[in-house]
């Protein structure tokens, strides 16, 4: 991994009825048989869950249901309880888009935040689904459809092209518990250099983590080439949603947490499940044009507050 950085990441009755009355006045040639329907692909043989998946799904049932009782896990994207103003939106970008949450450490990745230079795409983004075997086909059509119309808005968000298909630069891999423990060929098949802390990560993923991302530089660069996110596929469909929000915009560039931000799902706070109005702007402010691959934070600060007072209308 010497050449590469990562980042840890339906009237048609009418018209019958006047053939109908045509046909009884003309001579007609006998009917075409009908044409056969073309063969379709057998649907993938989905694999039982093992019995560590099935206590993991009622554990994240669980877990889940606690953190809604608490009223976590909003959907409804904050609102007069969740104000914030210009200068909260460029504080918030500044730590959220300059600090990496992890470190790689003695083959490890380490929750330690380590101030960097500002990081996104700059050439399209082509996302790709990989489910575990154990993946029920319910699910997947589910997935699929959340993803795709994600990715979707993310690309208005942005103004940034983005697509689906089905390999990509940014390969999102939904696994149950032995899928995610015999990881490593999937994950080094989505990106060859992939250092061996990561897939440590993933392949022994602690239960206190539901999904993660990592995110890829070439040549010691500050433009992202790959991402690989990683989703537990045993959460309910609510948290797993969570996770696919969080890990792809993180997957973008914002690639930390704060305490500070609010509303949003850059916070370890569990408040909101999904992307927020706040959280948007951080990715308008993230890809706008004044901004580059590489900034330093101090260069970068008077641009953020210029951009977030216009997209604030100046609210301070």
């Amino acid at each position: 991994m010497a050449s590469a950085g990562m980042t840890v990441t339906g009237g048609r009755l009418v018209a019958l009825a006047g053939f109908a009355l045509l046909a009884a006045c003309v001579e007609t040639a006998p009917p075409l048989p009908a044409p056969k329907p073309a063969p379709q692909p057998a649907p993938p043989a989905i694999a039982p869950l093992s019995a560590e998946s099935l206590a993991e799904r009622d554990r994240l049932d669980r877990l889940q249901t606690h953190l809604l009782a608490q009223g976590l896990l909003r959907t409804d994207g904050g609102g007069r309880d969740a104000p914030f103003a210009d200068w909260q939106l460029a504080r918030n970008f500044q730590r959220i888009a300059f600090y990496d949450e992890f470190v790689a450490a003695r083959g490890s990745l380490v929750a330690r935040e380590m101030e960097t230079t500002l990081k996104r795409w700059d050439k399209p983004i082509r996302f790709g689904i990989v489910f575990g075997a154990s993946v029920p086909e319910a699910q997947r059509t589910r997935d699929r459809a959340t993803i795709r119309a994600y990715v979707a808005r993310l690309s208005r968000i942005t103004g940034h092209p983005m697509s689906m298909g089905e390999t990509g630069n940014f390969t999102v891999m939904i696994l149950n518990a032995d899928e995610r423990r015999g990881a490593e060929p999937l994950l080094r098949a989505a990106v060859p250099p992939i250092a061996q802390a990561a897939v440590r990560a993933v392949t022994f993923m602690a239960p206190e983590t539901d999904c993660q991302m990592f995110a890829f530089t070439a040549g010691g660069g500050s433009a992202y080439t790959d991402a690989i996110a990683v989703i537990r596929g045993e959460q309910p469909d609510l948290s797993r949603i969570a996770c696919i929000h969080e890990e792809i915009a993180q997957g973008l560039g914002l690639s930390n947490d704060s305490r500070a931000a609010r509303p949003s799902i850059f916070n370890d706070d569990e408040e909101f499940a999904f992307l927020t109005r706040h959280d948007e702007l951080l990715l308008r402010i993230l890809y706008d044009a004044r901004l580059a691959p590489g900034m330093t934070q101090d260069t970068a600060r008077p641009i953020v507050e210029t951009i977030a007072a216009e997209l604030m209308g100046g609210a301070s």
